[in-house]
């Protein structure tokens, strides 16, 4: 048996209409910041929801509504000034992973010295130990694709370095996940999230630093998203299979805490940092048969797992792959779609190794420069 250690402090409430949970959880007193991005939050009513839910329980509300799909390291700055000058008590993250993890980000800055920047670890990071502890977070996704309500992980975009970042103060100190926050996305969203989902898992089964609890979780994760993705993806409006996919991304969030994604997330950092109307899920979707072709012999034990918890009796992990991205009418995705060149893949593969290399080191085995630059091409 290996050994493992698990740290959570998060208080996590799952299910339709949980968010009415905000008006009784413990919270400090004083000005929350709800931190949002575009519009569909405000016009679908769940800002107002959570408002008036925390006004019910005494907690007067302002709202930042300007973050970007990619969250920039300039919004991370605009945001922790509004909370300084407002002395905000606590900080709400609604929305997709871009929303929450600009509030992890903003909640630091708001309480320790200098720059976000500062402290990222990899490219033009300063590498700097978090010395406070932030504002307290509570995280409210709207989609069902990152996971980051339950990890302590944030991505940040400064420039031409997308980075993830964070530490053990970045953890949500409540997280809140009500499907009902998650009925409108639309469907190629949810296949685009589900897939993050579905990777977040994946490769935390696959990487180096799996353990026994991961796996169980990697593995239940991977079960519902075999299950209910594909039923998501063409009736948003099932209950079910989008509570489903909702709990499957949570338990995916458990994975990343537990173990780590690999070096496929490294790579499509790398692309969505040079071309930021890329959606990552659909990066990941993109490169994924010529990353995980690479695994076929070293890994194919965990493979065939996969594969089983797809469904696919027969084991063959790329099979299974490929079927449910048809299913989820995904398969057709192409990096040239987003403006990638074959000439662009070696600066690419050399951002993924100086801003995220770690992810590679998790890898089953060490993927060269020239095999990572093939993967770029191999999905252009």
């Amino acid at each position: 048996m290996e050994n493992f250690s698990f740290y959570m402090p998060t208080r996590l409430f799952f299910g339709a209409g949980s968010v009415k949970r905000l008006a009784k959880v413990r919270l400090p007193q004083g000005t929350g910041l709800i931190i949002t991005g575009g519009t569909s939050t405000t016009k679908l009513g769940y800002v107002a929801k959570v408002a008036d839910t925390l006004a019910e329980a005494g907690h007067p509300t302002m709202v930042y509504n300007k973050v970007q799909p990619n969250p920039t390291i300039e919004g991370v700055r605009e945001c922790a000034a509004l909370c300084r000058e407002q002395n905000i008590a606590f900080v709400v993250g609604l929305g997709g992973g871009s929303s929450i993890d600009t509030a992890k980000a903003v909640a630091i800055m708001a309480t320790n010295d200098g720059d976000w920047w500062d402290y990222i670890h990899g490219g033009t990071g300063g590498g700097k130990r978090m010395v406070n502890a932030g504002l307290p977070i509570v995280a409210i996704p709207t989609t069902a694709g990152t996971g980051t309500e339950a990890d302590p992980f944030t991505v940040i975009t400064n420039g031409e370095e997308k980075i993830g970042g964070g530490g053990e103060k970045c953890f949500p100190t409540i997280s809140i996940v009500d499907p009902d926050f998650m009925m409108t996305v639309p469907p190629h969203l949810t296949a685009y999230q589900g897939f993050d989902a579905f990777f977040h898992a994946a490769e935390g089964y696959l990487a180096k630093t799996a353990s026994p609890m991961s796996d169980m979780f990697a593995l239940q994760a991977i079960t519902l998203i075999g299950k209910s993705l594909a039923t998501a993806v063409k009736d948003g409006g099932n209950a079910d299979a989008r509570a489903d996919v909702a709990l499957a991304n949570t338990l995916a969030g458990f994975v990343e805490t537990l173990s780590s994604c690999s070096g496929e997330h490294a790579i499509e950092h790398a692309l969505s940092a040079f071309h930021p109307d890329l959606p990552h899920g659909a990066g990941l979707i993109m490169l994924s048969k010529a990353y995980w072709s690479r695994f076929k012999d070293t890994s194919a034990d965990r493979l065939q797992a996969i594969a089983h918890a797809l469904g696919r009796a027969d084991g063959d992990f790329l099979a299974a792959l490929a079927e449910l991205q048809q299913a989820c009418g995904v398969d057709k995705l192409r990096l040239s779609d987003y403006g990638v060149k074959p000439e662009d893949a070696g600066e690419l593969a050399d951002n993924a190794a100086s801003t995220m290399g770690a992810l590679f080191r998790v890898d089953p085995r060490t993927l060269s420069r020239e095999e990572i630059i093939d993967i770029i091409t191999e999905s252009i």
